[in-house]
């Protein structure tokens, strides 16, 4: 499981910036695909070989809030969230009040805390770091989030923190299952029903679930590790307006799972925080199932399940390879037919396909269809072979790995899945010149 990084500071200095300058950096992000609506308060990065998680708490939307209140929020939640704490700071502005307020909170946590004196950008101001010692931070360093300087200096503070996490080991054949969702959807009530018992504590309280539950189990002979996903804890009404922030904790159980359990409510419908949970499990190239739950508190007729699957397909097209399952949690009425999609997505997720017949599907597709001019060249496969599963990999050897648009690569993608059982995985189509 990646460690968290937490950026934290007052408004207008630059927090933003500078979470986006070490993405755009170093980071490995996927791009962005077609239909997904992005979240972006977060992101994966890397640096020096470490990776992490990187959370911008200025992104987080804390409504009718004073002005240190919710800085402090915001201080709140980097302590209980992260690692390493980012305390962003304005060099021009120089140490205020509310910076020693927020630092005091910060100090209580004994967390690593790096004070970045943004907005350093010439000699003359260099010398107001100084003022920012008092604060009693691990370190201090200058930056300047807008020009890039000293950034290389602020990510090597921030790796010599992280602590190195061991993997959890379970057998090889284990499907481990992350049920993720907004709160309140049933995922604890889902965990129950696939245990066949009431191990996690159900409640109608939004954010009972405060830490990664791992349990084992075995069904029809098959072993089984459940990862129900860990809600924001409650600390007053501050905290009512961050549903999606708890999505963060979504992001840990999916990093740790083979597949993914896409909770939906039936009650309250589809809504965007669905998509931001979606768009995780995809980024992190899971496989996964959309569960519909509380299927039994609503009125149906022979129509319902129809129109409620077009109705996803509309809303998640980005997700179009991934099964429906219907299901009430609660009253553990068609768990049953969870289990077998989960056991053919799990196998399609490890599938292999022999170098051979790719290439004669690659090479009838771009028979059939082929290429056009793009970036002032047409893209020639010469070779393609699957380099790894869990996602499914596959590499194909071109010409120029800049002259293949986005759309026929997703053609390429669509011809494969009509040929191959890939439902319910991503498959990762990487292009790579050929030397």
């Amino acid at each position: 499981m990646r460690s968290v990084v937490a950026i934290v500071g007052r408004p207008n200095v630059g927090k933003s910036t500078i979470f986006n300058r070490i993405l755009g950096d170093r980071v490995s992000i996927t791009d962005d695909t077609p239909g997904v609506t992005r979240d972006r308060i977060y992101g994966k990065a890397s640096w020096l070989g470490h990776s992490f998680n990187l959370i911008d708490t200025g992104g987080i939307e804390i409504s009718d809030a004073p002005f240190l209140t919710e800085i402090k929020a915001q201080a709140e939640i980097a302590i209980e969230e992260s690692q390493v704490i980012i305390f962003i700071t304005d060099g021009r502005t120089g140490l205020t009040p509310d910076d020693r307020v927020v630092m005091e909170l910060l100090y209580q946590s004994s967390k690593p805390v790096i004070i970045a004196v943004n907005k350093v950008d010439n000699s003359s101001l260099v010398d107001n770091i100084y003022e920012f010692y008092e604060l009693g931070a691990t370190k201090v360093i200058n930056v300047s989030g807008l020009h890039g300087i000293g950034m290389g200096d602020l990510l090597d503070a921030v790796v010599e923190h992280l602590p190195i996490h061991s993997t959890e080991e379970y057998e090889e054949d284990t499907i481990k299952l992350s049920i993720i969702g907004r709160p309140n959807v049933g995922k604890s009530s889902l965990t129950n029903a696939l245990l066949g018992n009431d191990r996690v504590i159900v409640s109608d309280i939004v954010g009972t679930t405060t830490d990664s539950i791992d349990t084992e189990f075995k069904r029809d002979g098959r072993k089984y590790v459940a990862i129900d996903t860990a809600g924001l804890k409650k600390r007053g009404k501050i905290f009512e307006s961050l549903d999606k922030y708890s999505a963060l904790r979504a992001m840990q159980a999916i990093e740790r799972s083979d597949l993914s359990l896409l909770v939906i409510d039936a009650e309250s419908g589809i809504q965007e925080q669905d998509k931001h949970i979606g768009g995780y499990a995809l980024d992190n190239g899971k496989a996964m199932i959309i569960v519909v739950n509380k299927w039994d508190a609503i009125e149906k007729n022979d129509k319902t399940m129809v129109e409620w699957s077009n109705k996803i397909r509309n809303e998640f097209q980005f997700l179009s390879y991934i099964p429906i399952v219907f299901v009430s949690a609660k009253n553990r009425s068609r768990i049953h037919t969870l289990f077998p999609v989960i056991t053919q997505v799990f196998e399609n997720y490890q599938r292999r396909v022999s170098t051979s017949l790719l290439n004669e599907i690659i090479s009838d597709a771009m028979m059939l269809n082929p290429p056009k001019e793009h970036n002032h060249s047409i893209v020639k496969v010469f070779y393609a072979t699957q380099v790894g599963i869990k996602p499914p990999t596959l590499v194909l050897f071109v010409n120029d790995s800049d002259c293949m648009h986005f759309s026929y690569h997703r053609y390429l993608e669509n011809r494969l899945r009509e040929r191959f059982d890939f439902e319910g995985t991503p498959l990762k189509i990487v292009l790579r010149k050929r030397t």
